[in-house]
């Protein structure tokens, strides 16, 4: 059974468990690093199952997601209560080649991007990260929560890694 909008927003922001989002997605990057450091890319790109992403897709994913949040958040900064349109991540793949992807470039491109969107939401002041947008599939939607969200979908996707590639969780 597919979760709801709202189980999902409950899953992705319990990843966090009270950390600080900017601190937990300042580190993102550079655990994405270690965990794949030393993989060969055949096996970054050989997927753990049939229908599930490989290591390469994920992080193609992610850069493609960090895009989108970082959009996002502007879009709402510059036009309060926007519809934000929601989309199918697995056409994005497909669409996207992400199987075909240098996962090494791929997450060089999510850590510029992450870089990015940190020095944007913390330039933001507390009533700018309170704005919001209208979610297509989950409502109404702040600048904050989306940069929380951000931080949860990280931490979901490196446990993802970490089980494909069979690594323990890197602090």
């Amino acid at each position: 059974m597919q979760e709801t909008a709202q189980q999902y927003i409950n899953r992705l922001t319990g990843y966090l468990d009270g950390k600080d989002p900017v601190k937990a997605q300042a580190a993102t990057a550079k655990r994405l690093s270690r965990l794949i450091q030393g993989v060969s890319r055949p096996r970054l790109t050989r997927r753990p199952a049939p229908g599930k992403w490989s290591v390469a897709e994920i992080l193609a994913h992610l850069a493609d997601d960090e895009i989108v949040g970082g959009f996002r958040m502007r879009l709402i900064v510059g036009a309060p209560g926007t519809p934000i349109q929601g989309f199918d991540q697995d056409r994005w793949a497909e669409t996207g080649n992400y199987a075909k992807r240098d996962p090494k470039d791929s997450l060089e491109l999510f850590r510029t991007l992450r870089e990015a969107n940190i020095v944007f939401y913390k330039s933001l002041t507390p009533a700018q990260r309170k704005l919001f947008g209208i979610h297509s599939e989950r409502g109404k939607e702040s600048v904050e929560q989306i940069f929380k969200l951000l931080a949860g979908h990280d931490i979901n996707h490196m446990k993802q890694i970490e089980a494909i590639l069979g690594k323990r969780r890197l602090g």
